[in-house]
């Protein structure tokens, strides 16, 4: 398994590479990003952020929303897919903070994944993007480049690659990682074909070395 030092040349050399790290959700708060992070779900980015300016154009507050009801949200979230379960999740969502949390979007683990809708990938997602906090959002791309990279073998369990992500990388690089592992794995570490040609990982990693650096079991 990848040491901290490992990880953190790993991070620095993403940083070089991509040196604005942000996530490619359009939201204006907090709530915004909760739904945009739902709808997310089996849906592109691109997708998601052309409903959501719909969607947040015709209810632009949280009380507005919430108000909506399911239908009407379903009618406007159908093209991200799911629309159903999306609809009465972000109705359920949008309620529960109102009635439940003064209006505000928390910030501890536990009462976010109280939520309809909301796993431990959307609340780190939260965490880390509006909080500030330390946080690892291990999507498919930061799975893929855990595998690839060696953090992980042939790992695919999210929770895993979480917990063993955070035991090596800098607590307060590991928000900007995962983004920096989405804009990586979109053009170069691909699900498709891995460019390790073009990678500024190459030489120390997994896949695009077949000698592994000194100390790597």
């Amino acid at each position: 398994m990848r040491t901290k030092a490992d990880a953190r040349e790993i991070v620095e050399r993403l940083k070089k590479a991509y040196p604005l790290a942000e996530c490619s959700l359009e939201y204006e708060n907090a709530w915004q990003l909760l739904v945009s992070v739902r709808l997310s779900a089996q849906c592109t980015d691109a997708r998601v952020n052309i409903v959501t300016a719909e969607l947040f154009g015709r209810y632009p507050t949280l009380e507005a929303l919430a108000g909506a009801g399911v239908p009407a949200i379903e009618a406007i979230v159908k093209p991200c897919g799911l629309g159903a379960s999306k609809a009465r999740d972000i109705d359920g969502m949008c309620n529960m903070l109102i009635n439940e949390f003064g209006g505000q979007v928390p910030k501890e683990m536990d009462e976010l994944l109280r939520l309809p809708g909301i796993g431990r990938k959307s609340a780190n997602l939260i965490r880390g993007d509006i909080f500030g906090l330390p946080a690892v959002v291990a999507d498919t791309h930061c799975i893929r480049m855990a595998n690839r990279l060696g953090f992980v073998v042939n790992c695919t369990d999210p929770v895993k690659v979480e917990k063993e992500l955070v035991r090596v990388l800098p607590p307060e690089e590991s928000n900007d990682y995962c983004h920096r592992c989405v804009l990586h794995g979109r053009v170069v570490c691909t699900a498709r074909k891995a460019h390790c040609d073009q990678c500024c990982l190459q030489d120390i990693c997994r896949t695009g070395k077949k000698t592994l650096p000194k100390g790597d079991a």
